[in-house]
This record gives structure tokens, C-alpha cells and sequence, in this order.
């Protein structure tokens, strides 16, 4: 049976500690899972007791070899090996939470430029727009047949370039972020009590016990206690960003999805504009095909009636573009 709580225990003729340290096979299915190691303190020896296979113990005999000529290790003194081993495992997985982290926030960020730029560039080419309908008809052709400045194909290659890159980093994003913040919430979970454990560790070695741990390796939990604290700092300071990076791709979705939203209206108005227009010469034509009388019907063989209402037509279509173009600005 195991026992959940982290903590520091005496006992008559020993002491016992329970520290927890986490499955560290990357293939397992249980990889971060809380793996309990207890370990039992008495005068002349160390017992440790883990239900799966962790290195900390072989860890702690290598060290033991490699100081071998320079101590006499004391039980004491293995079992504050056994958690500062537990204790330094956990440093390379902040790192590379710490690292993920910076990419992520930098991708963000790289979006909110491209997503600046592409309206920025929109707008200007609105601008142009309006400048350009403002000139008279020959001017504009002689424009529109002429090559485009050098400025505006970089700025739309660069745009195109933009949102590409924008589109493969942002794709998985989302799931990028929330296995990152189930990460730091998982090592949180695992820190979060240690602190605890050796602040308490450490005031049982000014006990005056007989099995209490010996004063000698106070010295050295102070420097696990405020590595903790770092760490525990770190993952609160990872947490805040993760959020704040979370906020931001959401606010940029929404951007993107009113840019999208206002690019669909602007091609429903011109459709409605195009209906507007269309809608009374099929009034117009549509007679030509029902048991009406017409203009010009009397008269076999002359087409002046046709062609002068077909050339009204094409003036009323005409009249109706240049008005919704110069005027209103919606074509």
C-alpha cells in the first residue's frame, strides 16, 4: 500500500522519508507519473523501497564510489544523496519546459507581425485604390497596362511568405500550447510539496534524538530547499506565460476570423451590387419572351427599336457601375 503524502517520520530505532520522484521512460505509458521511493534511516544503513525501476539508487552508489577516497558516507548522508538525485532530476525537464516555452511565445508573437503587416498592406492598397479611381479613364489603363512598383510585389511576396509560415506554425499551436501547460501543472504537482519535506527534514536534525539525522547534512538541504524554490518559481512563471500566450493565439484566431468575415462581405456586396444592376434588364429582355406587346413589334424586319433598347440597356448597366465605383466605392 502506498503512501501519498510526502514527508519526514522518527521512529524508536529509525526515521523514514518518503520522496517522490516520477517515471522517467519516455516510451512507457506512465511517463510523469509520481513514483514513491521510501527510504528507511537507521545507524548503520539505508533501505530503500520503490514499486518500479528508477536509477536514483545506482546513482547514489556511483557517487558514493567516486567519493569514496575523500568520505565515509554515512547513512545520513545517503539518504540526503538519495534526494538531491531525486531532487536534480527534475532540472532538465524544466529546462525543456523553459525552452518550449520561448518558442512557442516567439511563434505568437511572429503571427501577431504577419497579422499586423497583412492589414497594414491592406489598407494601403485601399488607398491606392481610391487614389487611382479618382483619374481619368486613359490614365488608368496606361497604370493598369504599366508594371507595378518594385515595392508592392516584395510587400506581397512577403505578405504570401507571411501567412505561410504563419499557417504551419499556427496549425498545431493550439495543441502545442495545452501539452506544455499539462507538462508544467504536472511537474508543478510533483514540486509542490517538496519544499515542505526538506524544510521539515531539516529541522529534525536539530533534534536531539537518538535516531534523529545528524547535524552535518543540514548544511547541504538548504541548498535543495532553494533549488526547489527556483524550480517551482520557474514552472509558476511558465504557467503565466502559457497563459498569456494562450489569450493571445485565441484573440488571433478571432482577428483572423473578422478579416475572413469582412472579406466575405465585401464579395457579398458586390454580388448584391451586380443583382441590383442585372435585375431590371432581365425585366426589360424577359418581356421579349412573354405574350406581350413590345416596342417595334409592328414593324417586320427593322431592327431600330432593338438595337436603340438593347444600347439602353448597356447604358443603364454602365451608368449603374461608374456610379456604385466613384460614388459609393462598393465595385
Amino acid at each position: 500500500m502506498e503512501e501519498e503524502r510526502e514527508k519526514v517520520e522518527l521512529f524508536q530505532n529509525y526515521y523514514f522519508v518518503n520522496y517522490r520522484s516520477f517515471e522517467q521512460d519516455k516510451d512507457s505509458e506512465d511517463y510523469m507519473e509520481p513514483v514513491n521511493i521510501y527510504v528507511v534511516v537507521f545507524r548503520d544503513g539505508v533501505l530503500t523501497f520503490h514499486q518500479t525501476m528508477t536509477p536514483h539508487p545506482a546513482n547514489v552508489r556511483r557517487r558514493i564510489r567516486q567519493l569514496n577516497d575523500y568520505m565515509s558516507p554515512t547513512a545520513d548522508w545517503i539518504s540526503y544523496a538519495m534526494i538531491d538525485d531525486v531532487t536534480d532530476v527534475y532540472a532538465p525537464l524544466v529546462s525543456q519546459i523553459e525552452q518550449e516555452v520561448d518558442n512557442i511565445d516567439d511563434n505568437i508573437l511572429y503571427m501577431h507581425q504577419n497579422s499586423a503587416d497583412s492589414i497594414t498592406m491592406d489598407s494601403e492598397q485601399r488607398q491606392n485604390a481610391g487614389s487611382k479611381s479618382g483619374k481619368n479613364q486613359t490614365a488608368t489603363t496606361e497604370k493598369e497596362g504599366a508594371p507595378k512598383p518594385t515595392n508592392q510585389g516584395d510587400m506581397g511576396a512577403r505578405k504570401a511568405e507571411g501567412e505561410l509560415t504563419a499557417g504551419e506554425s499556427g496549425g498545431d499551436m493550439l495543441r502545442r500550447v495545452g501539452e506544455c501547460r499539462k507538462k508544467v501543472m504536472g511537474l508543478y504537482r510533483l514540486l509542490g510539496n517538496k519544499a515542505d519535506v526538506i524544510k521539515g527534514f531539516a529541522k529534525r536534525c536539530n533534534e536531539h534524538w537518538e535516531v534523529a539525522p545528524r547535524s552535518e547534512i543540514g548544511l547541504y538541504l538548504g541548498d535543495i530547499q532553494d533549488h526547489i524554490v527556483t524550480m517551482t518559481g520557474n514552472l509558476s512563471h511558465y504557467e503565466s506565460l502559457l497563459s498569456r500566450a494562450h489569450s493571445n493565439y485565441l484573440a488571433q484566431i478571432n482577428i483572423r476570423m473578422n478579416e475572413r468575415a469582412e472579406q466575405t462581405n465585401d464579395v457579398l456586396g458586390k454580388l448584391t451590387v451586380l443583382g441590383t444592376i442585372v435585375l431590371p434588364m432581365n425585366i426589360v429582355t424577359g418581356m421579349w419572351g412573354m405574350n406581350v406587346w413590345v416596342p417595334g413589334q409592328s414593324a417586320e424586319g427593322n431592327l431600330t427599336w432593338f438595337w436603340c433598347i438593347t444600347a439602353g440597356l448597356l447604358a443603364f448597366g454602365l451608368i449603374c457601375y461608374f456610379i456604385a465605383k466613384r460614388v459609393y466605392g462598393i465595385v
